[in-house]
């Protein structure tokens, strides 16, 4: 795995994150209830408050849990939520470390059908149906990870330049292009909601 991504728009996340698996799902773990690039620009930030090249899910996995959160707390913080974010990553690290023996591409290494890579991706602390599809998606669509029926697996975050999520962000428009799908979804959600309450 060694491709330039474009999730952090920050030459040395997106550096790590094309050539870490492990960078690359836990980057994806803390994509929620914040910016995509601030998600994203997460990993780098941890590897480096960690004085490392990289992430090593053993040693995550290992740290001591108030002084991983403190390293999630400092300014700038790593997450809105950097104490229960700290949980999460250590938690799936620990998952990692237990079921692959802390290597994160074994996930995805040799997996044959989308389906399966799918059922392991939902498996991982923190990845509901809909982050893992579009984990997924990502692998496929930018990591050549494309086992049979992938982008079936992947559900709409699949199709080809759908714009849907961070598997389609692969520069600065593609980020705006996907920016604006989200605030369309969100608007079009509170519509919904609001006139459920009409209704009511």
């Amino acid at each position: 795995m060694d491709v330039t991504l474009h999730l952090a728009q920050d030459p040395e996340a997106d550096e790590l994150l094309g050539r870490s698996p492990l960078a690359a799902l836990v980057g994806m773990l803390l994509d929620q209830q914040v910016p995509m690039e601030w998600a994203f620009k997460g990993p780098s930030t941890i590897a480096r408050r960690m004085g490392a090249e990289d992430l090593d899910a053993h040693d995550i996995a290992a740290h001591d849990p108030e002084a991983f959160t403190a390293l999630l707390s400092d300014k700038p913080a790593v997450h809105r939520y950097p104490g229960s974010m700290a949980g999460r990553v250590q938690q799936l690290c620990r998952y990692l470390v237990e079921t692959y023996d802390g290597d994160a591409e074994a996930v995805w290494r040799g997996v044959d059908t989308g389906n399966e890579l799918l059922k392991r991706l939902q498996e991982l602390p923190g990845f509901g149906k809909q982050k893992a599809q579009i984990f997924l998606a990502l692998l496929g669509k930018q990591l050549g990870v494309q086992p049979e029926g992938w982008r079936e697996a992947a559900g709409a975050y699949g199709e080809p330049k759908c714009f849907r999520s961070v598997a389609d962000i692969t520069g600065p428009e593609s980020l705006t292009r996907v920016r604006a799908h989200k605030q369309e979804m969100k608007a079009a959600a509170k519509a919904a909601k609001s006139a459920k309450s009409a209704d009511a």
